[in-house]
């Protein structure tokens, strides 16, 4: 914590135990670069080496609700808010996210929240899979009208497929996110 401290955010808060243990903080705090790279690490090791992750178009909040000291047991939480298609990248859905470090008490239950981030990411979209009994009764493409006419194009994949997360998306057609181009 410190060594990261001396290197990318030396406040004096962060590397210095004597000012800090006399300040209002107490003692020396974490960085809030440096929880927040451990959130990055958690957030890598169990959600993003297990899924079809791309890269990110960004967050929209990062925030240190709480001082992080050496020693603190921490734990992540990551919940989806809601996946579509993305516009930027076709083959990607974007997922938006809400992010949360808790500090844990004796007993392991959280104790404090001490991070909190909103951001999306961008995912591989899975094939959308023909129900077979729906492939049956669908009819030929000679059935169709206009079925010698040129095809259309490719049509968006369900948002709801995006990803490789057991929450259930959903997404407020009024957000800002929805509204912006990812």
């Amino acid at each position: 914590m410190v060594a990261f401290a001396r290197r990318f955010d030396p406040q004096w808060y962060h590397v210095d135990p004597d000012l800090a243990a006399e300040s209002r903080h107490g003692g020396l705090i974490a960085s809030g670069f440096y929880t927040v790279s451990l959130f990055m690490r958690a957030y890598v090791d169990h959600l993003l080496s297990r899924a079809a992750a791309d890269a990110s178009p960004g967050l929209e909040e990062l925030r240190w609700l709480a001082p992080v000291r050496a020693g603190d047991r921490l734990a992540v939480r990551v919940d989806v808010m809601g996946a579509r298609p993305s516009t930027a990248r076709p083959g990607l859905g974007t997922v938006s996210l809400t992010g949360t470090m808790l500090r844990l008490g004796p007993d392991d239950r959280p104790e404090q929240e001490v991070l909190r981030t909103r951001f999306r990411g961008w995912f591989a979209v899975r094939p959308v899979e023909a129900d077979p009994a729906e492939a049956e009764a669908a009819p030929t493409d000679a059935d169709q009208p206009g079925a010698d006419q040129p095809d259309s194009g490719p049509t968006a994949a369900d948002p709801s497929t995006v990803g490789s997360t057991d929450a259930d998306p959903t997404e407020s057609s009024g957000s800002p996110e929805a509204q912006r181009p990812d």
